[in-house]
């Protein structure tokens, strides 16, 4: 619950007014942090930025993937997971309340807003859990 009202709160947000992030601003904000995300008021995905430009990801139901991220020539931020071939490529840009990602910089598409730190843990089992 406590994470829906915070996600909320972000709804009324203007849309992607900032410029956008480069690959060494994103690095610099994120290295080190765990991420939760939001989308429309509703928790989406977290995501835990390690060295290298490593992540791991989970749609918050405990199943991880493991990944990278690297920049492209357009500024957008370019994702890809153990589980995916094709990237997935976002433009972030920082806003009063955390960072703002949109999906291919298309204003059509998936825009997800950074939950403010939430006090909880991001969940990965393992392959074998229920086994």
């Amino acid at each position: 619950m406590r994470l829906f009202l915070i996600l909320a709160c972000f709804v009324s947000l203007p849309a992607f007014g900032q410029t956008a992030m480069s690959g060494e601003e994103f690095d610099r904000y994120t290295k080190g942090k765990t991420l939760f995300y939001g989308q429309q008021g509703q928790a989406y995905g977290v995501e835990r930025y390690l060295p290298d430009r490593r992540v791991i990801w989970s749609f918050l139901d405990g199943d991880c993937k493991k990944g990278i991220w690297y920049e492209r020539e357009d500024s957008q931020i370019c994702f890809l997971y153990e589980d995916r071939l094709d990237p997935q490529c976002w433009s972030f840009s920082q806003g009063p309340q955390g960072l703002i990602a949109r999906f291919e910089n298309n204003p059509e598409a998936t825009e997800l807003y950074e939950a403010e730190d939430i006090g909880e843990e991001m969940l990965c089992y393992g392959s074998d859990v229920g086994v």
